[in-house]
């Protein structure tokens, strides 16, 4: 199986594992938390994770100098679109409650800890 297509597939199901969790926090707790804002922001990390796989294995059947501009392309575009979804959720949607915030940052860090180790596996087997 191609490399991109297994790591999508494994965000996928990462996706639909936090989903999961999510509704049932939501439908066991008391808190403002609702579950469209974790499956709009889950959504919206999902599909950034995807756009970074598909440019950064776009690049590793290149030579060493595109493969490393496609990895720095990649991880530029992904804190680029992070900072306009986080500018959207806090400034625009207005969503700075304590458990809006808490939901933000702990799902960019699952999604950026699945980027990060899926780029790092790969350079560990193929050097750039």
């Amino acid at each position: 199986m191609k490399p991109l297509l297994k790591n999508i597939i494994y965000l996928i199901i990462l996706e639909i594992l936090i989903l999961v969790a999510g509704f049932l926090v939501t439908a066991n707790s008391d808190t403002d938390l609702l579950f469209r804002g974790i499956f709009i922001l889950s959504v919206a990390f999902a599909l950034t994770a995807i756009l970074i796989l598909v440019i950064f294995f776009r690049g590793q059947g290149k030579e060493a100098v595109a493969q490393t501009m496609h990895l720095l392309v990649s991880l530029s575009l992904k804190f680029l679109v992070e900072l306009v979804i986080a500018f959207i959720w806090f400034f625009v949607a207005k969503k700075t409650g304590l458990t809006s915030v808490i939901l933000f940052f702990v799902l960019y860090l699952a999604f950026t800890l699945f980027s990060v180790l899926v780029v790092l596996k790969t350079l560990k087997y193929k050097s750039l």
